[in-house]
């Protein structure tokens, strides 16, 4: 691809001076890969949406990027690689980045891919995305000199701009789905037209999602497939039975407890990936707008009251990873867990919320406090070790069920709960994924995943805006490392765990993780050895 020095700088800088851990390399068969078949996966739980610009929740964007594309892709060692653009650079100041465009490319409604495609999908991120109004922010316009060409302006550098540009982050959109200013209307959010390997057959709500094979992909011979059934089931049992007994190919959600069985197995293969790309933890938030949990040695006290070495073991069975600050530790040059050092001591929290006035009453309790939490398998069973853990101290929680579309109504727009147990990605840079939780722009520009505690700091606001901007690594650094400082002591949240990907697959699934993003990559290179 053609690359400006600014390019190369730009990527060396980020990839290259220890930010991003030393990823599996993606085994590819040596057999000769056979045409035909249907995938059949399993997912647990349902996604609101087949599109990622409203919802950027992972059940989306494991299934969108079959049907969408983005301008890039990355490898494994996070180098990047030509999708819808075939080649780029950027200007010396780093404010003009120029995409040249695949031509002959057709979104699966037949009409042809172009620059104002771009334009729109850029424009209409930065507008509504989840985490569009900061990764774009500094985009002033999205210039289209021919169908072909497609350069984005900037105010102001945005040294991670590059990286946000994929398929399952910012896919590109086509405009003429979107007819009016009102982009929420548009049906493309349930039967989506796109450009990629698969395109949009059926969405059975509450049953499956159906795929088929695009028959005029702008890869020759792509895909191998005929198709991708994904079929939603409530728990990660029902996932590892589905792979048992044959009935699915693949599933990123068996039950932990079932791993060592289904690697004892001879037809199944379970690896556990670190997904650099997305960097998933479970995150606890707290409502800022209770007047208990406004107090900050009551927030301390939650935080002493929590197990993590407990959860990561008897939950995850090993194979999450304890965390602490929201800024990834694969992130070495960026992250700090000392602010946010709360170790589990029951004694201490207890002390703490007698200090804060929440003495226990007749019966034990010293209040009451609603949890919500993602749905999901492992974030269930967190939410009732947490109601335990809790419980112990002479809080009483309640927790609130619900499918996902009910759990964002209630924390982000109705604000129906005390504490949130939360699912985050945090993605490839702490301006995109991180910055978003402690955004103050989101408590009035409602969005999901962002702000959930409706936590206000200037300071912060501040040190984020310069660290978006800010090309010197060292100094960038720096910005992160005052405002861990800063929210360590503040604490409107904190990382519990860091998540693990796991990809568990019969042996006839071949070539499933191409990208470092490894579960949202497009399956146009995955065949079906019969």
């Amino acid at each position: 691809m053609k690359m400006s020095r600014r390019n190369t700088l730009l990527l060396g800088a980020a990839f290259g001076a220890g930010l991003l851990p030393s990823l599996p390399t993606f085994a590819q068969s040596a057999k000769t890969p056979k045409a035909g078949g249907i995938l059949n996966a399993i997912a647990v739980g349902e996604p609101t949406t087949l599109v990622p610009l409203l919802d950027s929740n992972t059940r989306t964007r494991v299934i969108s990027t079959k049907i969408l594309e983005g301008l890039v892709n990355f490898d494994d060692k996070f180098n990047p690689r030509p999708v819808l653009a075939t080649s780029w650079s950027i200007s010396e100041d780093g404010l003009r980045y120029t995409f040249n465009l695949r031509q002959g490319v057709k979104w699966h409604d037949g009409k042809h891919f172009s620059s104002a495609d771009v334009r729109f999908s850029l424009l209409a991120f930065k507008r509504l995305g989840p985490r569009g109004r900061i990764t774009f922010a500094n985009v002033t316009d999205v210039e289209t000199p021919d169908p072909h060409t497609a350069i984005v302006v900037l105010s102001k550098p945005t040294p991670f701009l590059l990286r946000a540009l994929t398929g399952g982050e910012t896919p590109i959109l086509a405009a003429h789905t979107y007819p009016t200013d009102d982009l929420t209307t548009s049906k493309n959010g349930t039967s989506p037209i796109g450009t990629g390997p698969f395109v949009f057959e059926e969405w059975k709500r509450g049953s499956y999602v159906k795929l088929k094979k695009n028959p005029v992909y702008w890869q020759a011979g792509l895909p191998y497939l005929d198709g991708v059934v994904t079929r939603f089931v409530g728990d990660g049992a029902s996932a590892s039975i589905a792979l048992e007994t044959g009935e699915a190919h693949l599933s990123n959600d068996v039950s932990l407890v079932d791993i060592d069985r289904l690697r004892q197995n001879p037809q199944l293969s379970v690896d556990i990936y670190t997904d650099a790309y997305l960097n998933n933890a479970q995150i606890f938030e707290f409502n800022l707008e209770n007047p208990i949990l406004a107090k900050t040695d009551v927030r301390h006290a939650l935080a002493h009251a929590i197990d993590r070495n407990f959860i990561v073991d008897a939950i995850f069975f090993g194979a999450a990873k304890p965390a602490a600050s929201t800024i990834p530790a694969v992130f070495s040059e960026y992250n700090d867990e000392v602010p946010f050092q709360y170790p589990f001591d029951p004694q201490k929290a207890s002390e703490l919320l007698d200090g804060a006035g929440f003495s226990k009453k007749d019966d034990g309790i010293r209040f009451s406090l609603r949890l919500a939490f993602l749905p999901g398998d492992t974030f269930k069973k967190t939410a009732e070790y947490l109601r335990s853990a809790f419980g112990k101290i002479g809080v009483r929680v309640d927790i609130l069920d619900g499918d996902l579309g009910t759990y964002i109504k209630r924390v982000y727009n109705e604000r129906g709960f005390d504490i949130n147990l939360n699912g985050i990605s945090r993605l490839f840079d702490p301006t995109a994924g991180v910055q978003r939780l402690y955004w103050s722009d989101g408590i009035k520009n409602v969005a999901p995943y962002v702000n959930a505690a409706h936590y206000n700091n200037p300071e912060v606001d501040k040190l984020f805006r310069a660290a978006a901007v800010e090309q010197d690594d060292a100094k960038r650094a720096s910005h992160f490392k005052k405002i861990q400082a800063i929210v360590g002591v503040d604490l409107p949240n904190f990382a519990i765990v860091a998540l693990p990907t796991i990809v568990a697959r019969s042996a006839q699934a071949q070539s499933i993780v191409t990208t470092i993003d490894v579960t949202s990559g497009d399956f146009a290179a995955v065949w079906l050895e019969p």
